[in-house]
């Protein structure tokens, strides 16, 4: 059983920056990140294959990062320039599959951190 475990959010100002973290049990292959705000539906952020090949939201591009470092089987998320429409829980995916997108989603989640940008 593939157990993901986040770390990092928070409350922040807008415009400002936060870095999510997400440890993997095992090697997995792709890794990612969703959002939820409230009454909204989940949201494909950002993802990133075993490979370092990397796909964005085009509401985050620019401003967010997805890194992974496989020799931890951790993900990353950097956040800048954040802004309120940025708030909600946001969840790492992990997915045995070389991708996750809108259609071929993950099979594992973490439990989600809360981020919270408001001044």
């Amino acid at each position: 059983q593939v157990q993901l475990v986040e770390s990092g959010g928070g409350l922040v100002q807008p415009g400002g920056s936060l870095r999510l973290s997400c440890a993997a049990s095992v090697v997995i292959n792709a890794m990612g990140w969703y959002r939820q705000a409230p009454g909204k539906e989940r949201e494909l952020v950002a993802v990133i294959g075993f490979s370092g090949r990397t796909n964005y939201a085009d509401s985050v591009k620019g401003r967010f990062t997805i890194s992974r470092d496989n020799a931890k089987n951790t993900a990353y998320l950097q956040m800048n320039s954040l802004k309120p429409e940025d708030t909600a829980v946001y969840y790492c995916a992990a997915s045995k599959l070389a991708t996750i997108t809108t259609i071929q989603g993950p099979q594992y989640w973490g439990q989600g951190t809360q981020v919270t940008v408001s001044s």
